[in-house]
């Protein structure tokens, strides 16, 4: 595994101490966001691949090692971008590329918004402005709720059962290493998800009422480049949508469709890999 060293920041609200890997490289800063119920350890395979690159890879405030915040209503992209820019202006990183999976791309766009041209190449990973309302209502079906498992193997499961119509490929390894890098062993031995139940929260009433309009957040990119990344079977970003996320980006638009994954692709796919190589050459170099 690659070595990165452990970086810990104050939250922008002063409240929590947050925890980040800091992958040491001589070329351009990237910042990696992972998504909803995820961690740093999303982005392992992705950290081995890139090694060109100083990878700054977050776990946001209530996952990983970073503190849970006792105020459930802070869980959400808005207040994640803050915790960014206070991450960057701990290290000194002032124009850094993006790559952002599902949750981490809405903080990508935020952020953009929040400093216009602060962030030379963004991608995005199987996210856009409208999300489908039948992924949304899976991953609320799921975030949250349920028991710590009993053992490594239990959790392993647990992510086959909620994953495993998104990866139909994998097999038992990919399922344990998937759980060695998005669960925690608990103090009594058993196993449980690396995040904080309460980010849930934002998730109860889902379906009750209309989305939020994210489109100025898309098209407040201007003429940043950016790389869009699907899953074929995503049931989160719909085709049509990256159509017209094609159509309302006054910059460079590149897009890769990665076969037999749905929500979202890991990243180190051979086809997700050689987009995001060639996209960062041309937009970083």
């Amino acid at each position: 595994m690659r070595h990165y060293e452990e970086h810990r920041y104050d939250s922008a609200c002063g409240r929590l101490r947050l925890f980040a890997r800091d992958y040491p490289a001589d070329g351009p800063a990237l910042l990696l966001m992972h998504g909803l119920t995820r961690n740093s350890g999303d982005f392992e395979p992705l950290a081995e691949h890139l090694r060109g690159y100083r990878l700054i890879v977050p776990d946001q405030r209530g996952r990983g090692l970073s503190e849970v915040d006792s105020e459930p209503a802070n869980y959400r992209p808005d207040v994640y971008a803050k915790d960014m820019f206070a991450l960057l202006e701990s290290l000194g990183i002032e124009r850094p590329g993006l790559i952002g999976t599902s949750m981490g791309g809405l903080m990508a766009m935020v952020m953009n918004a929040a400093r216009p041209d602060a962030f030379p190449a963004i991608v995005f990973n199987d996210v856009g402005p409208v999300l489908a309302p039948e992924g949304l209502a899976r991953i609320g079906g799921y975030v949250g709720g349920g028991e710590p498992f009993a053992d490594w193997d239990a959790a392993a499961m647990a992510s086959a059962a909620i994953n495993s119509d998104a990866f139909p490929d994998f097999g038992e390894a990919d399922w344990s290493d998937w759980a060695r890098r998005t669960c925690r062993e608990l103090p009594d031995g058993r196993v449980a998800f690396a995040y904080d139940p309460a980010i849930a929260d934002g998730f109860a009433d889902i379906g009750d009422e209309p989305q939020p309009d994210l489109w100025p957040l898309w098209q407040a990119l201007g003429q940043t480049p950016v790389l869009v990344i699907r899953g074929a079977l995503s049931d989160l970003l719909g085709s049509d949508t990256v159509e017209e996320m094609r159509q309302r980006h006054k910059g460079p638009f590149t897009y890769v469709e990665v076969p037999g994954r749905g929500h979202a692709p890991t990243l180190d796919e051979p086809v997700a890999r050689a987009a995001i190589d060639d996209f960062l050459r041309e937009t970083l170099a």
